[in-house]
């Protein structure tokens, strides 16, 4: 069988891992873009350990602290002005995957005068912009990803740009920049890490190498997410640590598989709804599971296995205690929302393609009490 596993980006990880990798920065450039939102980077305290590593490093920075929850065009093409006017020669992302998105696509814009259906569809003119990433949450994996997500009013839904050269060039992980993290964004990005070892493995693109390397991430996080179900509190940092390298595990999983049909039902959601990427995720994965366990009930099986789960009643039943109340929608968002995922990439990529009926079968019965 041919495989391909690609990954490009050198990862660090263990506490204080910046400060001790510090030099891996010269290998990037000489004047940074530190990208970040707006508040993340100093109550984490990873923004002060970046600039200390790269003023260490005699390396000249520059802030740009402005990106919003599901960033879009604006703030990459407002990002990348200020970097070319700064001389910059890298990026530094730092954050969760709208920091991590964005300084993928703002490396692109630095180095190229594109619109915006051109840089949704790569191969670029000139290649990016090198890019270091700094994760703070332990969910959307984008630090070994080359992948960059978009918020895109045109379509109304999030589009997706992808290609090798968006992979960082070097990750740093370290768990103490998720301690702050608030129960609800710790749950809903080891909800959104869940979901990417669940599409993951149940992928058209998946191979026996991503597979394996997704029960491992499995493996990791199924007692990670009893744990959070189980107790009310924070995690302890022991537990932290097992969730930002599960996360990191996922990414590795679907830079080479891509994302399936829960993503594009997430999308719409995000979108129109307002509800944050990981959840939105979680709040149709026991509905797809379910669709998909007639006919592919032993890759189902294998993957429920690996977290620790006998059954999807059991997998419901861990999922709901971590959402709580679902949120509910109408039948008409119900028909318009499976117009749209109907039309996202991703579906491609899902092992039984869903018609628009099943979708909205599938959204019925993720949310069951419609208003």
């Amino acid at each position: 069988m041919s495989q391909v596993f690609y990954l490009p980006t050198r990862v660090f990880s263990g506490a204080e891992c910046l400060r001790v990798h510090a030099e891996a920065f010269k290998t990037l450039g000489k004047r940074a873009m530190i990208v970040t939102g707006r508040a993340s980077a100093r109550t984490t305290g990873a923004g002060p350990d970046v600039e200390a590593a790269l003023k260490s490093q005699g390396i000249g920075f520059v802030l740009y602290d402005r990106v919003p929850p599901n960033p879009g065009f604006t703030e990459v093409r407002e990002a990348a002005t200020l970097a070319r006017a700064q001389g910059v020669d890298f990026i530094v992302g730092i954050g969760g995957g709208s920091p991590l998105d964005a300084a993928k696509a703002i490396a692109v814009l630095v180095t190229n005068d594109l619109g915006d259906d051109a840089l949704l569809t790569p191969p670029y003119p000139k290649l990016p912009l090198p890019i270091a990433a700094v994760p703070t949450t332990a969910g959307t994996g984008s630090e070994v990803t080359p992948y960059s997500i978009l918020t895109n009013d045109k379509v109304q839904s999030k589009s997706n740009l992808s290609h090798e050269s968006l992979f960082p060039k070097v990750a740093f992980l370290d768990a103490r920049y998720t301690a702050s993290l608030p129960r609800t964004v710790t749950v809903n990005t080891a909800l959104d890490c869940l979901s990417h070892l669940v599409e993951g493995y149940l992928a058209i693109r998946a191979t026996p190498l991503s597979q394996a390397l997704t029960l491992q991430g499995l493996a990791m996080l199924g007692p990670a997410l009893k744990g959070l179900a189980s107790d009310a509190g924070l995690p302890n940092p022991a537990i932290r640590e097992v969730l930002l390298l599960a996360s990191t595990t996922a990414g590795m999983v679907i830079a080479h598989t891509g994302t399936t049909a829960v993503h594009a039902l997430g999308y719409p959601l995000t979108y129109f709804k307002d509800i944050d990427h990981g959840r939105a995720n979680a709040l149709t994965i026991t509905a797809y599971l379910a669709y998909l366990r007639p006919s592919h009930p032993g890759a189902v099986d294998r993957v429920l296995a690996a977290l620790g789960i006998s059954g999807v009643a059991e997998f419901r039943s861990l999922v709901d205690t971590l959402l709580g109340p679902r949120e509910s929608l109408t039948e008409a968002e119900i028909a318009q929302f499976s117009a749209s995922a109907a039309k996202a990439r991703n579906m491609a990529n899902t092992l039984v393609t869903p018609s628009e009926a099943d979708l909205a079968r599938l959204y019925r019965e993720s949310f069951p009490a419609l208003s």
